[in-house]
């Protein structure tokens, strides 16, 4: 086992395939259900636009009294016509965004192939951060102090996500069997910009340090998600110079602690467990990183904050259904 792998992976797909672990996703596939119908209750319909929809608790259809309109309970969200079930699939993007398991070590665990797996973590994911600020808006807490702000390099990967795939040895990769290596130039540096404010956790990858187009949106997204943003405090990069907002610079000889304690924890902090879990990826492409580092806040978000898995299921089914009606 390579010294980057994640063990636990290996050890649970092995559990699994003793029998000493079984997966049954029939309840969260229920709760899945009954949440689903619930929106629509309250939906309009997506075809006349009028809130006239009707759902029965046996039967997987659901109804609109004015135009006849009769899909799936599904129809709309990342659940509908997929190989898994409801259940699979939410259980799959947790353990993605909750674990350093790899979609490659999830797929076995499902007995499904990685492509399908792939595709639904996708549009889950996707999801997922399109319903995340009207959810965080409700949760029961009070944002407050600071915020803090640090940013980290990152380079991404340069033949990730190529299209057609490459094959090893035509395009510059080993001939060892296994995985192979590309030996083109490397992928874009890319920063990953953090913004701390107690629970809310707000990561982003962007090509520079730019602070109008890189360092602000993801201030501008805490701010969105915690107002009033209040004081922001920063390593006193160059870039920030630029900020029209109440501001403290944290670093004092050569220490990232001022005088008085103020500091960037919070945020040194989120760097040091993203990396962990970006790592399992192998390499990211420059859009793979963006979407990854956001997931990855949302989720410690939710984690911080005391969410739990129906918290997920609500950023999910309001953001398919933000796009879909």
């Amino acid at each position: 086992m390579s010294s980057t792998e994640p063990a636990f992976g290996r050890l649970f797909q092995q559990l699994i395939e003793l029998d000493v672990i079984k997966i049954d996703t029939e309840p969260l596939d229920a709760s899945i259900e009954r949440r689903l119908k619930q929106f629509w209750e309250n939906t309009l319909c997506p075809r006349c636009g009028h809130c006239s929809i009707v759902t029965w608790e046996n039967t997987d259809r659901i109804w609109c009294r004015d135009c006849d309109f009769k899909p799936a309970y599904t129809y709309g969200t990342p659940f509908h016509e997929k190989h898994l079930t409801c259940g699979e699939i939410l259980l799959s993007f947790t353990l993605y965004a909750d674990t350093l398991l790899s979609i490659n070590q999830i797929a076995p665990l499902l007995d499904r192939a990685y492509k399908t797996v792939h595709t639904v973590i996708r549009e889950v994911e996707a999801a997922v951060q399109r319903g995340f600020p009207e959810v965080w808006k409700h949760l029961d807490q009070i944002i407050d102090g600071p915020t803090q702000v640090d940013e980290s390099g990152r380079v991404c990967s340069g033949y990730k996500g190529q299209e057609p795939p490459r094959n090893s040895r035509s395009r510059g990769g080993s001939s060892r069997s296994g995985r192979s290596r590309w030996r083109g130039r490397y992928g874009d540096q890319l920063t990953l910009v953090a913004a701390c404010r107690d629970s809310l956790r707000v990561i982003r990858g962007h090509r520079g340090i730019d602070y109008e187009g890189d360092l602000e949106p993801v201030i501008q997204e805490a701010e969105d998600l915690s107002q009033p943003l209040g004081e922001v405090w920063t390593d006193g990069l160059q870039a920030y110079r630029e900020m029209e907002r109440d501001h403290r610079t944290v670093i004092h000889k050569e220490r990232y602690v001022s005088p008085d304690g103020v500091h960037i924890n919070q945020a040194e902090c989120l760097f040091s467990i993203v990396q962990p879990w970006l790592r399992k990826f192998r390499g990211l492409s420059k859009q793979g990183l963006e979407q990854a580092a956001h997931t990855f806040g949302i989720v410690r978000s939710l984690t911080l904050a005391g969410g739990s898995v129906e918290t997920a299921v609500e950023c999910l089914v309001i953001g398919s259904f933000r796009s879909s009606t």
